[in-house]
C-alpha cells in the first residue's frame, strides 16, 4: 500500500566539499516533504557530520561517494545503523578502486579481462620477468580515470618497470591486454537498462575515450552487452548502475570498469530520481517507465539539446488508436525478431530494498591501508609475508564471512514459539535472502516487525532464541 506523505523517510542529499554534485532538488520533482542537505567537509569532520544527520532526523543519505571518503564513510555508516544510504556502501565498494571491481567480478563469477593485483613489489617485479606482452597496467585507487590518463599498454618487461618506477602506482594492478573492437557503456536504473552506447578508439590507437579522441553511437548494442550489465547490476544489488563493456575482437564480452558514479545526462539523474521516489514510498509515486532502446531516437537530438533536457516522460505501449502504428515496429534482437514494446518485459525494472547486512567489510577487503607501500624510492621494498599479498587471479578470498544456509535459518525460525513455515517465508519475502535474514538478526532485530505476524513479543522471543542458537554454534 501506498504510503501516506506524513509516514514518508526523511531525505537527505549526501555533499562533499570541492565534489560534484550527482544530484540536486529538480531531480526529485514532486517529492512532498523538504530535503535536508548534509555536507562532509574532510579532515576530522566525521562526528560532526554524524551528529547533523541525526539532528536532521534523516531516514535517507542519498549520493555517491568519492574513492578517497569511501572507507571514512564505512565508519560513518556504521555508527548510523538506522540510515539507509542510497546507494549502499557495499553497492559502492566497486567505486573506490579497480582491485575492487575486480575483486567484484572474482566474487560473482563476472567475465573481466585476466587480472594481476600485487602489493609486494618485488613479486611483482619478477612476474613481470617472465610474464608475457602486451599488458595493461593501470592506477587502482584514487579519483576516476581522467579520460584514460591513468590507464596505460606496456610492450615489454624494460617498458613496465620504467613506468611503474616514474608512477609509484601501489599496487601493482595489471591486466591482459584484449584487442577489442570497441567498448561499451550501459547505464542502468533498478537493473534495467537505460541507456547505451559504443566508444570505438580512432584508427590504429587502442584508447576509447572520447577525450583521447574516441568516437560514440548508440545504435545496435548487442544483446550479449546488456544482458551482462544487467546480471552485473544484480550482483551489487544497486539502485543505478553504470558498466563499461569490453567487445573483443574474438566477439566476448568482458567487464571493464562498474560504478554508481557516472557521467550522465540530467534526464537519466531525473530518471533516478523518480525510481528513487517510487521505491521509497511504496507506489505513492509512478514507478518511471522508460522503454528499451530509447537511446537510439534521443541520441539523434544534438547534444547540446540533451544536457538541457528535464523529465522525459514515455508512455506504455498501447495497442489501439495511437499506438497501432508504433506496435509494428521490430528490431533485429538476439535470435530472432521483437517488438520494442516486448523487450521492455524481458528487461525490467526492479525495486532494489535496503542492504542490512556487510559484504564487503573493511575488516576483510580494506586491502589499501592493511598493506600500504612503505617505500616508493624505487621497486625493491620490504617483502610482505606470503599471507600479505594477494596472489595473481585471487578467486577466493583468504577469510570469509560466517554464513548459514537458508534450511539451518529455516529450522531456526520454526522452533520459535508462533513462527511456523509460511511466517518464516514472509520474512524471507521480505528481506530477499538469508543473509540479509542473518544481518537483521544480528544488528536490526527490530526491523523484523515490519513483518506481517511478526509482533514485539514475538521479536523478543525470536532474539531469546538466537542469543541461545549462536551460543551453541560457537
Amino acid at each position: 500500500m501506498a504510503l501516506k506523505k506524513k509516514d514518508l523517510p526523511k531525505l537527505g542529499f549526501l555533499y562533499l566539499d570541492y565534489v560534484l554534485r550527482f544530484f540536486d532538488y529538480s531531480n526529485f520533482k514532486g517529492w512532498p516533504n523538504k530535503i535536508e542537505e548534509v555536507t562532509y567537509h574532510w579532515g576530522d569532520d566525521k562526528n560532526r557530520f554524524i551528529k547533523e544527520v541525526k539532528r536532521k532526523k534523516i531516514d535517507v543519505l542519498i549520493g555517491n561517494i568519492p574513492a578517497t571518503a569511501y572507507e571514512t564513510f564505512r565508519d560513518i555508516a556504521l555508527k548510523l545503523p538506522n540510515v539507509r544510504f542510497i546507494p549502499s556502501l557495499d553497492t559502492q565498494f566497486s567505486n573506490k578502486s579497480k582491485e575492487n571491481v575486480t575483486r567484484f567480478a572474482w566474487k560473482y563469477n563476472l567475465p573481466i579481462p585476466k587480472t594481476y593485483i600485487y602489493y609486494n613489489r618485488e613479486n611483482g617485479d619478477k612476474f613481470l620477468k617472465k610474464t608475457s606482452y602486451p599488458k595493461i597496467v593501470k592506477k587502482s585507487y584514487g579519483p576516476s580515470n581522467y579520460g584514460g590518463y591513468f590507464v596505460h599498454k606496456v610492450d615489454s618487461y624494460k617498458e613496465a618497470k620504467e613506468l611503474l618506477a616514474t608512477k609509484k602506482y601501489h599496487p601493482i594492478y595489471f591486466q591482459d591486454f584484449v584487442p577489442m573492437q570497441a567498448d561499451i557503456r550501459v547505464m542502468l536504473i533498478g537493473h534495467k537498462p537505460v541507456c547505451a552506447f559504443w566508444r570505438r578508439a580512432p584508427k590504429g590507437q587502442w584508447l576509447t575515450n572520447t577525450s583521447q579522441g574516441g568516437s560514440m553511437d548508440y545504435m545496435n548494442v548487442p544483446k550479449n552487452v546488456l544482458d551482462l550489465a544487467v546480471k552485473t547490476s544484480k550482483a551489487a544489488k544497486a539502485e543505478y548502475w553504470a558498466c563499461d563493456i569490453a567487445y573483443g575482437k574474438d566477439n566476448k564480452v568482458r567487464i571493464l570498469e562498474c560504478a554508481t558514479a557516472f557521467a550522465a545526462f540530467p534526464y537519466i539523474r531525473d530518471w533516478i530520481g523518480q525510481y528513487i521516489m517510487w521505491s521509497l514510498s511504496e507506489g505513492l509515486f509512478k514507478k518511471p517507465h522508460i522503454p528499451m532502446f530509447n537511446w537510439e531516437e534521443l541520441s539523434k537530438i544534438d547534444a547540446s539539446l540533451l544536457r538541457t533536457m528535464r523529465h522525459i516522460n514515455f508512455g506504455k505501449f498501447n495497442p489501439s488508436y495511437d499506438g497501432a502504428y508504433f506496435g509494428k515496429k521490430k528490431k533485429m534482437y538476439g535470435d530472432g525478431e521483437k517488438y520494442l514494446h516486448e523487450l521492455d518485459s524481458a528487461y525490467k525494472m526492479f525495486d532494489v530494498k535496503r542492504r542490512w547486512g556487510e559484504e564487503w567489510p573493511s575488516s576483510i577487503y580494506n586491502y589499501q591501508d592493511k598493506l600500504k607501500l612503505k617505500s616508493i624510492k624505487s621497486m625493491k621494498v620490504p617483502q610482505l609475508k606470503n599471507q600479505d599479498a594477494p596472489a595473481p587471479d585471487e578467486s577466493d578470498e583468504s577469510e570469509q564471512l560466517q554464513t548459514i544456509s537458508k534450511d539451518e535459518l529455516k529450522k531456526f525460525f520454526i522452533t520459535v514459539e508462533g513462527i511456523g513455515k509460511k511466517l518464516f517465508k514472509k520474512v524471507l519475502d521480505e528481506f530477499g535472502n538469508t543473509d540479509e535474514v542473518v544481518a537483521i538478526l544480528n544488528n536490526h532485530l527490530e526491523v523484523l516487525t515490519k513483518v506481517p505476524g511478526i509482533s514485539s513479543k514475538k521479536q523478543k522471543l525470536i532474539l531469546n532464541k538466537w542469543v541461545k542458537y549462536n551460543k551453541i554454534k560457537k
